[in-house]
């Protein structure tokens, strides 16, 4: 039997604001030193993002008309994680049900049918949180088995997939629903430094949901295969998520780009060893675009081509990185694009995330 994903939905709050207007309305806070007011403007345009989203209307208002922020542009006194932990309880839960109530119509399927739910997030808490919150919301059987993965970071959506796949392989009839949602804009920190100006510049809210089964016949699916986790050595330190009183504080060093690029060989090899699979056999290239250096540097420490890595590098630009549901953007793009009659395409899918981690997964698209 094969864990087919049957559908991925995917799902935006609806504030869209460009990057161009981003940099201006960032270099408009007041008491960010001049050395890096200055570089707001080129950092943000040098991004690979044109677009990015918001649960808040805040970005690109004028201080007037601030909605979550205090009217000043001093953002004084700073909104406090309690604050923005509300914000996300209510906006997190409905931009989750849009994408999982998508996800399930796509897969013709109603919310009786769904056997578990697996709910990722690592951007606010609360309890009863979002599983049991989108058990009642979706209607699903109050006998769901739940799952939650929190705090996992970027790459979180693999450890969902691994545990989907878990469950179809132990039981045939099981019907999975996968939901991650991020809400990465509610944590803004103002940009003392060049590090929280690229913190600042590349991440997005978004939501996507994924419904998976077994199932012998996978003619025209996508299906999941095996997974692979790696961490970096020394590197503990390259990409960090905290609590802090002001919000999630995420520390990104700049040498994240070069550790994946380092890292990634010895990672690779003996995942595709096991299945018989080299790095050229492979139809299609699934990476995380934790921003758009990380792209660059997989690109070239692997000799892969611009057009390999075209849908991550589309998704950046249409979405920036809204942390773990990003994959599931791209995935969802190559699903809506089937390989040939008669032809069974196998691909990878990376992410990057904490610890410095890697997470893998080995991806089959079938024909019709």
């Amino acid at each position: 039997m094969h864990t087919v994903l049957n559908s991925i939905a995917t799902a935006n709050p609806s504030h869209k604001r460009s990057q161009a207007d981003l940099a201006t309305f960032m270099a408009r806070i007041e008491g960010v030193p001049a050395a890096v007011r200055d570089r707001i403007g080129v950092l943000y345009s040098r991004s690979g993002i044109d677009y990015r989203y918001s649960c808040l209307s805040d970005y690109g208002a004028e201080a007037e008309d601030f909605e979550f922020y205090p009217k000043n542009w001093a953002l004084a006194p700073v909104p406090t994680t309690g604050d923005r932990n509300q914000i996300y309880k209510t906006c997190a839960l409905d931009l989750a049900e849009q994408a999982a109530q998508q996800a399930l119509w796509q897969a013709d399927l109603v919310a009786g049918d769904i056997t578990h739910l697996i709910a990722v997030s690592c951007t606010g808490f609360f309890a009863p949180g979002l599983d049991i919150h989108l058990v009642q919301r979706l209607g699903l059987p109050d006998t769901t088995d739940r799952t939650l993965i929190g705090f996992m970071g970027c790459n979180a959506a693999f450890n969902g997939l691994k545990v989907a796949h878990a469950f179809c392989q132990a039981n045939a009839q099981a019907k999975v629903l996968l939901v991650c949602v991020e809400l990465c804009s509610l944590h803004f920190q103002v940009a003392d430094t060049l590090e929280k100006v690229i913190v600042n510049a590349i991440f997005s809210d978004g939501a996507a949901a994924v419904v998976l089964s077994a199932r012998a016949d996978a003619a025209g699916q996508l299906v999941y295969i095996d997974s692979a986790s790696k961490i970096a050595e020394n590197s503990l330190d390259a990409m960090t998520w905290d609590i802090g009183d002001t919000g999630f504080l995420m520390q990104l060093s700049p040498q994240v780009p070069s550790l994946i690029q380092q890292t990634l060989p010895a990672y690779l090899e003996p995942f595709l060893e096991r299945h018989h699979l080299t790095q050229q056999s492979l139809d299609f290239w699934a990476v995380h675009p934790g921003g758009r250096q990380i792209l660059d540097q997989v690109k070239a420490g692997l000799a892969l081509t611009e057009d390999a890595l075209s849908e991550s590098y589309g998704v950046l630009r249409r979405h920036g990185n809204m942390s773990s549901p990003t994959i599931l953007f791209i995935l969802k793009r190559m699903m809506d694009h089937p390989p040939p009659q008669n032809a069974v395409h196998t691909g990878i899918a990376l992410g990057f995330g904490p610890g410095l981690s890697i997470e893998g997964a080995l991806f089959q698209r079938f024909a019709p």
